[in-house]
């Protein structure tokens, strides 16, 4: 088994500086933030590289031009020292994003896993169960029983027309979130949270983005649009995916790194 990577990095990290996550409107790319002086892209490219199965990692950048030179700036020298090769992503959408990583996969591989490129806490036990898995099943994801209850709610946001102090709403504190009504409550029994990485057959994953209606939240759901069987292996629940500012110090704990101001002087660069 050869296994190419794919890492999806085209993203622009809106949920991560919206709000009070980024009051002060820095818009940093969580992929720069720091896990004990390495990147987050770094780290997650780290999972992969090494790995006597993995033939290839690509990340794909940005799509636009000028965003995905900014990127080579920031990114192109450590991926290149880990061996990865880096590619313009989609423009719009994900599935555009991992078509243009596929057009660039070695000949020599017969599996892809694809990898978000905020999830750089996986840990190895899991990235084997995954392999090992991946063996026999054409699919392999890994995915966590839901423990939370789940509400459906109607989309339309309650009117709330109570004043906010502006310079609370300036300094983050205080700033209006919006309500919804609940709709109906979801029975989470046999529900699953999936995560990645999610390893593939060459031939399936491909057959899976010849689809006219690529739309899709996950690359196992365009596999299970052509009503192929995927399989899910137990995953894990600190493998978890940086999506706000408030996630990263919770990612820093799991993996046992520390920020730049938590490191003494020295090491900080």
């Amino acid at each position: 088994m050869r296994i190419s990577v794919i890492i999806p990095a085209a993203g622009s990290s809106t949920r991560y500086n919206s709000g009070a996550d980024d009051p002060l409107g820095t818009g940093r790319s969580k992929l720069d933030e720091d896990l004990g002086g390495k990147t987050v892209l770094q780290r997650s490219i780290e999972l992969f590289n090494t790995r006597e199965e993995v033939a290839q990692v690509i990340v794909a950048g940005p799509h636009d031009d000028d965003a995905f030179a900014d990127f080579k700036l920031r990114h192109a020298d450590r991926i290149s020292l880990l061996g990865a090769t880096l590619v313009q992503g989609g423009k719009d959408h994900r599935y555009e994003t991992v078509a243009n990583a596929l057009r660039v996969v070695d000949a020599s591989c017969t599996h892809i896993a694809i990898h978000d490129a905020a999830r750089p806490a996986t840990n190895a036990a899991l990235i084997d169960r995954l392999f090992d898995a991946a063996k026999t099943h054409p699919a392999v994801v890994p995915g966590t029983p839901v423990s939370d209850t789940l509400k459906r709610i109607d989309p339309d946001p309650l009117d709330d027309s109570s004043e906010v102090d502006p310079v609370a709403s300036i300094l983050g504190v205080g700033t209006r979130h919006s309500m919804h009504r609940v709709d109906s409550t979801i029975d989470r029994t046999n529900l699953m949270q999936v995560q990645t990485p999610q390893v593939f057959e060459r031939e399936l994953l491909a057959r899976a983005y010849a689809q006219d209606d690529l739309s899709s939240t996950d690359d196992a759901g365009l596999v299970e649009r052509l009503g192929e069987p995927v399989v899910i292996v137990e995953g894990d629940p600190q493998n978890i995916k940086l999506t706000r500012a408030g996630d990263l110090p919770l990612v820093r704990a799991i993996m046992g790194v520390k920020g730049p101001s938590e490191r003494p002087t020295h090491k900080r660069f």
